[in-house]
């Protein structure tokens, strides 16, 4: 017999499990049906987006069970978020799988980067990034020994084996399930089965440019904040101190920035874009998604707001320097895929791209990864600071890929990096 002929047997998680069967546990059980989802849902129950990271029977001081249908013991707790709705839980998941780095970010911020067992693509490659920005923070980091590579796939195309995810056997798939259902050789019933045989799916990834989702989850699927996903998230963890914490630390970031961003008028034009091979590939910075959560806070002007820009959009140089942003925002620039420095160099020295202002006036810098957690937002809504408003919030220092985060003088930096660190640690009050 195969290794797993009994697929079709109740599962074996007895410590993480769907609240009562999967009947209302929303968008997930409703469109992409399988298992023992109950074909009479409508797939809406609980996932209006009122429920936050929520706790049942865990705040009374009688130690009594919570009520419900469920039969939860006096540990268990649930959390909600499209497009899964409610997923109850009787302890706080030690294994879980992540394909996207903001979620790998998540559970360091929370305390619980050891559970991650896996990312989509290259530990390396997204490691490098958090890495370069936990170095500023002490005691804080992500270790990615063992950590498995999900994406299989080749030319672009994404593959991830079914039977990878039965190997993992986490406790947790904190992904987006409408996105395995995109794909390859994915199906409703597929994700549906993992959901029932292995553990369940909570994630949201459509929010990152608040772009619409796969056909089957189209009907009734929310778009988040990332502060709003990382609540939801935190409940996963039963961290919820912490997120109030970072939170108080974002929101007096956003206070310290906004209070000194000079009148509307005599900010800069930027354009946000990743440049390859002689090609600029620009990305809307005004649009909503948490991809642009460390630009939307300044309010400038997008060089791409009056062109149809989406993800096929390629201009040469001739279309850019037409465009000529005050500011060039080049996205995945910090220990990631992309060397800013040099591509920088090769523009400066090209006859046509050399005319860019942003060239010109050395505005040319590495941006933040657009899949970005709570710590990465932090750092990247500091550093879009430094690199709109020099004047205001001090100079971004010159970076070469390798280098890390750059060093921020003490007087300088626009959140407390230590307090940071006492919040991962556990120390939220």
């Amino acid at each position: 017999m195969g290794k797993h002929a009994d697929r079709n047997a109740p599962t074996r998680r007895d410590l993480i499990s769907y609240g009562g069967a999967v009947a209302g546990a929303g968008l997930i059980a409703g469109c992409l049906g399988g298992g023992s989802s109950d074909p009479g849902s409508d797939g809406s129950d609980g996932t209006d987006g009122s429920g936050g990271a929520e706790s049942e029977g865990s705040d009374g001081a009688d130690g009594e069970e919570p009520d419900g249908a469920d039969g939860g013991s006096a540990g268990s707790y649930s959390v909600e978020m499209a497009p899964v709705g409610e997923v109850a839980l009787d302890a706080v998941p030690e294994d879980v799988m992540v394909y996207s780095l903001l979620y790998a970010d998540m559970a360091v911020a929370f305390g619980h980067g050891d559970a991650v067992n896996s990312l989509g693509f290259d530990a390396d490659a997204g490691g490098n990034t958090l890495d370069a920005y936990y170095a500023e923070l002490d005691g804080v980091e992500f270790d990615r020994e063992g950590i498995r590579q999900l994406n299989t796939g080749s030319g672009g195309g994404i593959s991830v084996d079914r039977e990878l995810l039965y190997e993992l056997d986490s406790d947790l798939h904190l992904a987006d399930p409408c996105l395995f259902v995109s794909f390859d050789g994915w199906s409703q019933d597929d994700v549906a089965e993992i959901r029932d045989r292995v553990a369940p799916w909570f994630g949201n990834v459509y929010s990152r440019r608040n772009s619409e989702p796969p056909e089957p989850c189209r009907d009734g699927y929310e778009y988040y904040t990332l502060w709003e996903i990382a609540e939801r998230v935190a409940g996963v963890f039963r961290e919820e101190s912490a997120y109030e914490a970072l939170a108080t630390v974002h929101d007096d970031l956003l206070e310290t920035v906004q209070a000194d961003l000079p009148p509307a008028e005599e900010r800069p034009t930027v354009g946000t874009l990743i440049y390859m091979d002689g090609t600029y590939y620009p990305s809307r910075s005004d649009r909503p998604g948490f991809a642009n959560a460390h630009v939307r806070p300044f309010d400038v002007a997008d060089a791409f707001g009056a062109a149809d820009v989406t993800y096929e959009t390629a201009y040469d140089h001739e279309q850019l320097l037409e465009v000529d942003p005050d500011v060039i925002l080049h996205q995945y620039g910090v220990e990631s895929y992309y060397d800013v420095a040099g591509i920088r160099e090769e523009l400066a020295d090209h006859p046509v791209a050399g005319e860019l202002s942003a060239i010109e006036n050395d505005r040319f810098y590495p941006s933040g990864n657009p899949v970005q957690g709570p710590i990465m937002n932090l750092f990247q809504i500091e550093m879009t600071a430094k690199q709109l408003f020099p004047e205001r919030f001090g100079e971004w220092p010159a970076y070469d890929l390798g280098d890390g985060y750059p060093e921020i003088p003490a007087e300088e930096r626009l959140f407390d990096r230590d307090r940071v660190a006492e919040i991962v640690a556990g120390d939220a009050e």
